[in-house]
């Protein structure tokens, strides 16, 4: 599974790859600091997983997980944010799942493995000959 992770803080940026590449079949395909940054790498690696923080600069936070839902590779979409009053907005948005900047690693990592889960039984349904199409 390819990830993308898009947050300012260099920090949470570099503890958010470490957990991707613990992770038995994950590769991180990049890591961006601002929204351009992130549609156009995006659009280049077509990522199964992108791990973005609300607060990411240069976008509309809704507008942004809208767009990029509609990727060629439909990825799956963890918004990491501040507050939990975020949460019903970024799942009316359309992400896959919401996680508080605070909460325990272990609660990040849940969410990878659902979305992983998720894009798993997604892939199962889609016919053979169009997977490389």
């Amino acid at each position: 599974m390819q990830a993308l992770v898009a947050t300012e803080q260099a920090d949470l940026r570099l503890a958010i790859e470490l957990y991707l590449v613990e992770e038995p079949g994950m590769d991180v395909v990049g890591t961006v600091s601002e929204a351009a940054g992130l549609r156009s790498l995006a659009r280049i690696t077509r990522p199964d997983l992108i791990m973005l923080d609300w607060d990411l600069p240069g976008h509309s936070p809704t507008n942004l997980v809208t767009e990029l839902k509609r990727i060629d590779s439909r990825p799956q979409v963890i918004v990491l944010g501040k507050e939990l009053e975020q949460r019903p907005v970024v799942l009316a948005a359309g992400a896959d799942a919401f996680v508080l900047k605070g909460d325990p690693p272990g609660r990040l990592l849940t969410a990878i493995r659902q979305a992983r889960a998720r894009r798993a039984a997604v892939e199962r349904q889609i016919p053979t000959e169009t997977k490389g199409a």
